[in-house]
């Protein structure tokens, strides 16, 4: 969409004739400041609702430059073209930024794969617009046409706003101590010297109601305040203040704010709606959606817990790739880094292991073999064979598996260890992303297979021979991160499990360079 209208712009351009040529001002009409440059102004000027810095666009001194100019006819043409140049960097600037972001996510560590995004020709965006006279709409029209982005931005004026709230102009008191060995923590019932300030954070955070009747102690409005309040921060919803949900309450409006602007940042890089239909995935938030995109809506047709990488060593990637196949009743070949550090070491140990697990060898001729012996651990370690595990009720990948060819290997699957979903972290995996609801996400995936039903799909699962299905079309997988979104009609916050947003946060405040060179 934002394609077909920059090369609208463009065509204005040539049918106008109004392309900015070398002896003509582009923001001003004789000595004075055209609307647009007004309009421009203010534009730069709230570039913070965005999550950006109006310092990096000079705005407040192209500000009171332009206005100078506007009241001393006067000025010269020399200034006047030098000002009217910086605004167009400026401008052309603000536009990439908000259409594509600060940085593109190749610029960032941790071998991120960027997705694959149509060029932004600034400039000819730019030319458009002012031919069309239509800068503010298209200004507006450069940023992400989401649904999300607009409530996020809502929920960063709100977080701004309580910068200054007395309720965070100091640290909350510590809780109240446990018996013996049990951690401090704030049960129902209990008195705290922190109450009053609580309630306060709860009420500015819209937790809890500003009318909700005052109570002596914690409990009543109080504990459903803290409930809601741990939903929406990812925390066990017991109503019980312990280490981690006293943390995530310290943590000030600013801190809020900028895990805002930087979820508003990453959603410039992301390619949600250039796709019909799409998996997406959020690592912080232990989250798959899968989604179709409606005109300009996106609808959601499934949501489930997954579990990751553990962020300490096998960190899920970061990427977008297209799904290819299923597998049902899938063989798990084991990462030659498992069966070094953790299979071959444990199977010297407990040889009943091999059979328990179903695990067989496989040489590099292809040949399989079904007994363990010293010979061909020896093997594996050698790289001259490998481990696999047959299809099976304790197969690590479950009864299916999603497969998207990646540089790294990631795949969905389902998995034996079922309980872990009702974990509120769950980083728990060498990498690839284990789903709780796998026919679900199959019966989205094989929509436009309508052969496959739900009980053709559950009965490829349990059938206890391998087979590969290959997808009629191909299906976008985007794994991202965001710790910060706008869900249930409420703003979310998650943990930073593996340090991007730090990353991402410390390449955000590295110093620009300047819109022109100095003269």
């Amino acid at each position: 969409m934002r394609g077909k209208l920059a090369c609208a712009f463009v065509l204005a351009l040539l049918v106008h004739g109004a392309a900015v040529a070398s002896d003509r001002l582009a923001w001003f009409d004789g000595p004075r400041p055209t609307a647009q440059a007004l309009q421009a102004i203010g534009l730069l000027t709230d570039a913070g609702s965005h999550g950006l810095d109006p310092a990096h666009y000079d705005a407040d001194a192209l500000k009171a430059a332009v206005l100078r100019a506007a009241q001393n006819p006067a000025t010269s043409p020399s200034m006047l073209d030098r000002l009217d140049r910086t605004l167009t960097a400026a401008m052309e600037r603000y536009l990439a930024d908000v259409h594509s972001g600060r940085l593109g996510p190749e610029q960032l560590p941790q071998g991120y794969a960027p997705p694959r995004r149509p060029a932004f020709d600034a400039a000819a965006y730019l030319q458009g617009a002012l031919a069309a006279d239509r800068l503010s709409d298209a200004a507006r029209e450069a940023a992400p046409r989401l649904g999300q982005y607009e409530r996020l931005r809502t929920a960063l004026a709100h977080y701004r706003a309580l910068s200054g709230h007395p309720a965070w102009t100091a640290p909350l008191p510590p809780l109240p101590p446990g018996s013996g060995r049990t951690p401090p923590k704030l049960e129902a019932g209990q008195s705290y010297a922190g109450l009053q300030m609580l309630r306060e954070r709860l009420v500015a955070l819209g937790d809890l109601a500003p009318d909700a009747p005052a109570t002596t102690g914690y409990d009543g409005p109080l504990v459903d305040a803290i409930v809601s309040f741990q939903r929406r921060h990812g925390l066990t919803p017991d109503g019980v203040v312990g280490k981690a949900t006293l943390a995530q309450l310290q943590v000030p409006p600013a801190g809020r704010a900028r895990q805002i602007e930087l979820m508003l940042e990453r959603l410039r890089w992301t390619p949600l709606m250039q796709e019909p239909r799409m998996i997406a995935i959020n690592i912080p938030e232990f989250v798959l959606r899968a989604y179709e995109v409606q005109g300009e809506r996106i609808a959601v047709r499934a949501t489930m817990k997954i579990i990751v990488g553990k962020a300490m060593n096998t960190r899920t990637p970061l990427f977008v790739e297209q799904m290819r196949f299923i597998e049902f009743q899938p063989y798990w070949n084991v990462p030659p880094s498992i069966a070094r550090g953790e299979v071959v070491p444990r199977l010297r140990r407990d040889t009943a292991y091999f059979d328990r697990e179903g695990f067989e060898f496989v040489t590099a001729a292809g040949q399989v073999v079904t007994g363990l012996s010293a010979e061909m651990l020896d093997a594996v370690l050698a790289g001259a064979a490998r481990i696999r595990q047959r299809p099976g009720p304790r197969n690590a990948l479950g009864d299916i598996k999603f497969v998207f060819p990646n540089r790294d290997n990631i795949y969905l699957h389902h998995t034996p260890s079922v309980q872990l979903f009702a974990r509120d972290r769950r980083d728990f995996s060498h990498g690839c992303i284990r789903v709780e609801e796998p026919v679900a996400l199959a019966m989205f995936v094989l929509q436009d297979m309508p052969q496959w039903t739900e009980e053709r799909i559950r009965q490829a699962m349990t059938q206890g021979e391998p087979s590969t299905l290959r997808l009629a079309r191909a299906l976008p997988v985007l794994i991202t991160y965001g710790t910060a979104i706008f869900k249930e009609g409420r703003i979310h916050f998650f943990d930073d499990i593996y340090g991007h947003d730090r990353r991402l946060d410390a390449a955000l405040r590295r110093p620009r360079p300047a819109l022109l060179p100095t003269e």
